[in-house]
């Protein structure tokens, strides 16, 4: 059971640097800006006020329902933090200036990010045959992550059933408390936060919305608990 898991992770994984470049190279060569400078940056604003409320919420949850939680066999970290500001603009200049196929096989998104836009950016004035093989090769990519996503049922019960067998039903119920503050949170930050959020902004019901993201992309995020693995189920 742990093996399925592991392999539908990693193979979300793996597609997703391709994918996040290969998306954003073809939305830059050919997609038209002139008209859509306020449309990118309402997105922006409302990234940047969904995360901070969520993020405030998260805090708040905590603070006012704080859970210690004991992890046994966990080595203290040995790795010292940057000591100046010079030292982490440094690592994030390399990381944004990385080799694009390093950057590729290490999910580096920084630099797949740069070399993006770069490409996008360079491609943006040539002829259309040359677009439509990248538009072809997104075609192809997309086509692979939804075959994967289609062994979703197994790679989730792959990854309960290893958590299951590690921890047994009464390791469980010592995470019982935190599990049951992190879902509610999440639960109030999607129901209420994000559903105030779209209602201003939209003057329309928000739920139908909602919904569609629950079930296409929240349920895979919960059980890989990973971001970069959730990145091609969006």
């Amino acid at each position: 059971a742990n093996l399925l898991g592991i392999l539908f992770t990693s193979a979300l994984k793996a597609i997703a640097p391709m994918l996040v470049f290969i998306l954003i190279l073809i939305s830059i060569c050919t997609k038209d800006f002139s008209q859509s400078g306020t449309k990118i940056k309402n997105i922006i604003i409302l990234y940047i006020v969904g995360t901070f409320l969520a993020s405030a919420c998260a805090v708040l949850a905590n603070f006012f329902f704080p859970v210690k939680l004991v992890l046994d066999g966990i080595q203290t970290a040995t790795n010292s933090s940057p000591t100046h500001m010079s030292e982490i603009f440094k690592d994030l200049l390399f990381k944004i200036v990385d080799n694009p196929i390093n950057a590729l096989s290490s999910g580096n998104y920084l630099g797949i990010l740069t070399w993006a836009i770069a490409g996008g950016i360079a491609l943006k004035h040539c002829s259309n045959e040359a677009k439509q093989v990248f538009i072809d090769i997104n075609e192809g990519v997309l086509k692979i992550v939804k075959f994967v996503v289609k062994l979703a049922p197994f790679g989730i019960f792959g990854l309960v059933a290893n958590s299951v067998a590690q921890t047994g039903a009464q390791g469980l119920i010592s995470y019982a408390k935190l599990l049951i503050l992190l879902v509610t949170t999440m639960l109030f930050v999607t129901f209420v936060i994000n559903a105030l959020i779209v209602f201003f902004y939209t003057r329309k019901n928000p739920f139908p919305l909602i919904f569609i993201c629950l079930r296409h992309s929240a349920f895979f995020a919960f059980f890989t608990r990973s971001s970069a693995a959730n990145i091609p189920v969006n």
